[in-house]
């Protein structure tokens, strides 16, 4: 009788544990001192909270499977400060998401779609939940930042970037080069856009692009993200739709599906045309893809800095590894795997750079960055009376990055 006692007060301090977690966005951790009470027991709590009750289900070709959920109940309402919330509805729908730049969605292709009222999300499975080595509590986030700390081991990503600050922005968009670089099991590398404001030892971000990342979602694929944080990824937002936060009001397009097809060194170069803008009566960011085609936004109210503007823009690549700014150096690359100077046909570019500010026009200043240049680099090609292109990448480990 006692030992039963024991496992249920277990059991009931990591639901509370979890339902704080969706409630905020914020990870809590699960007291681990509750050796009783079994780790399979955790995944299936963890399991019911990420996936709510489908109205359809759809599997798709490349094992994924895509639930149709209740557009209010998706997990964006789950958020303390989304209770009372009302969806925005963008005032232009597009139902040729990608038919202007080629690329698609896997799971799209057996014609199967989700009913009106319903948004698609991607069905996190058990075998997702095993690949974060116990981790639970952080599954779907990005490593923290630790500015101030000499003595953490938590390593920081490395990117290779076009960065434009010092005004407030209100938009940002670019076409991203796509493509499915190499990368290790338990590291990531993404091509996207960053929205940033706030100091720096405690910044918010809003960020969308593609990403290969294998303990995420349990393949090497190149997929759409979306990702927020408010505090530099210490404890709230995550990847996709893994918490609440970001509101998904289009009915055909899958946060975290696969993306093809991908851009070959000599062949086709495929694009992924990105724009993040806010609304500037309800402070909320939408995202956007191809012609204008709205997937939904991040609320305003999830912010405090950028509920009013942003005052940081980046473009680039991110690559995130314990082993970098180190040797050995990881193998894991970056864009298309080749240095920026390898130029186009070669090296991941981005292309129709746009920034959008209180005055309604696209400002010019830009500079480049390059975490370790020799490892991954950074080029903003600028010829005359041709719009730049920025290059971007790398193998990682290589003669110059031992």
């Amino acid at each position: 009788m006692k030992m039963n006692i024991i496992m249920i007060l277990s059991f009931a301090i990591i639901l509370l544990n979890l339902v704080e977690h969706a409630n905020t966005g914020r990870v809590v951790p699960f007291n681990t001192t509750h050796s009783h009470v079994d780790y399979e027991d955790e995944v299936d709590l963890k399991l019911k909270l990420l996936n709510k009750p489908p109205l359809k289900t759809i599997k798709s070709s490349d094992g994924d499977i895509i639930d149709c959920i209740d557009i209010y109940k998706q997990p964006a309402f789950d958020h303390s400060a989304l209770v009372n919330h009302t969806i925005q509805m963008a005032e232009q729908q597009n139902n040729d998401t990608f038919k202007s730049v080629v690329v698609s969605q896997i799971w799209q292709r057996n014609g199967s779609f989700c009913p009106q009222g319903t948004i698609p999300i991607r069905r996190i499975q058990r075998k997702h939940l095993l690949l974060n080595n116990n981790n639970l509590q952080r599954f779907g986030q990005k490593n923290p930042y630790h500015h101030h700390s000499i003595t953490t081991t938590t390593p920081k990503p490395n990117v290779a970037m076009l960065v434009t600050l010092g005004y407030n922005y209100m938009g940002a968009q670019a076409n991203l080069n796509l493509w499915n670089p190499f990368v290790l099991e338990d590291e990531y590398s993404s091509g996207q856009i960053w929205l940033k404001a706030g100091v720096s030892d405690l910044f918010e971000s809003i960020e969308a692009g593609w990403v290969v990342n294998p303990k995420l979602y349990g393949d090497k694929a190149t997929r759409l993200f979306v990702y927020w944080t408010k505090d530099q990824y210490e404890s709230t937002g995550c990847f996709d739709l893994t918490c609440s936060g970001f509101i998904q009001t289009n009915p055909k397009v899958v946060l975290g599906g696969t993306l093809e097809p991908w851009s070959k060194e000599r062949g086709p170069q495929y694009e992924l045309p990105i724009t993040i803008t806010q609304d500037e009566n309800t402070g909320n960011w939408w995202l956007k893809l191809g012609q204008n085609v709205a997937v939904g936004y991040w609320p305003g109210s999830l912010f405090r800095y950028l509920k009013q503007s942003a005052i940081m823009v980046q473009w680039g690549g991110e690559v995130y590894s314990p082993n970098v700014r180190k040797k050995p150096h990881t193998t894991t690359a970056m864009g298309s795997g080749e240095a920026a100077s390898a130029g186009h046909g070669f090296a991941s570019y981005v292309k129709n750079v746009r920034i959008m500010d209180y005055s309604m026009s696209f400002t010019q200043w830009v500079g480049t960055w390059a975490d370790e240049e020799y490892c991954y680099s950074a080029f903003n090609e600028v010829k005359y009376g041709l719009e730049p292109t920025f290059y971007f990448g790398g193998p990682g480990q290589n003669p110059l990055c031992p």
